[in-house]
């Protein structure tokens, strides 16, 4: 059964194709990211072939080929598990990233072609898909290097305003919590996306920045509460914590 205990999935519309890739996306990047020591443990060289899957339900799991999707969808890349030794973990992750993406494309495109999306309906689900970043980016950090890049200022006028208060993104890595934004800041502070679900920044909720690759992730999404994150002075979050483990 497709989507990891849930029910058959049978999208129609380009907005629904989307969904159900953003949903596979969504698990694959917590394997990736938030449920990281629990995929590594899963891809073990001694198995055989192995695969990494998402489902539209937001989870995830690796299974030996044919085992959970309808034999008529595209397979993930086969054998993740066979390269985890002898490499370094963060490039085996951006690896099985790079062959993520590649899978999620496969699937969208191939449901887009069995319902028989026409030229336009093609362009509106890539255009969806092209305007989230690619889950490499997300596990690599360039999806925040790039968000932090796009809002500098970049004319004079928008230096002057920021130079007379304090930017929203010093006020947050400030206190490690994203506050809301105010009205005039909403839109910009919306794009701002959680490392470990990819999901965008909503008012009132609690955030947390790892003091080491300066992701944000939601505080539900790496299990700190407002309350220990008081109690944290420097904040490491599961990707960096695993690397510095791995290294010792």
């Amino acid at each position: 059964m497709d989507g990891g205990g849930a029910p058959p999935y049978n999208p129609r519309a380009p907005e629904e194709v989307f969904t159900d890739y953003r949903g596979r996306r969504a698990g694959m990047i917590k394997a990736l990211t938030h449920d990281i020591e629990k995929f590594y443990a899963m891809c073990d060289p001694e198995k055989e072939n192995l695969c990494l899957y998402g489902f539209p339900n937001e989870t995830w799991d690796v299974a030996l080929p044919d085992e959970i999707l309808p034999p008529e969808l595209p397979e993930p890349t086969l054998g993740i598990n066979f390269a985890r030794e002898g490499i370094d973990e963060k490039d085996w992750l951006s690896l099985v990233a790079v062959h993520s993406d590649a899978w999620l494309l496969a699937v969208a495109f191939y449901l887009g072609a069995r319902i028989g999306f026409d030229k336009e309906g093609r362009k509106r689900l890539f255009q969806m898909i092209n305007g989230l970043p690619t889950i490499l980016e997300v596990v690599s950090g360039a999806a925040d290097r790039k968000q932090a890049e796009e809002k500098m200022p970049n004319s004079s006028s928008k230096s002057n305003k920021s130079s007379s208060k304090p930017s929203r993104q010093s006020e947050m890595k400030s206190s490690k919590v994203a506050p809301p934004p105010s009205e005039e800041e909403d839109d910009e502070h919306g794009n701002t996306m959680c490392s470990a679900c990819g999901g965008n920044y909503s008012t009132g909720e609690f955030w947390i920045c790892c003091s080491v690759c300066e992701r944000w992730f939601h505080g539900k999404c790496v299990r700190i509460s407002p309350a220990r994150a008081e109690h944290i002075k420097q904040y490491k979050c599961p990707a960096c914590s695993s690397t510095k483990r791995a290294r010792a």
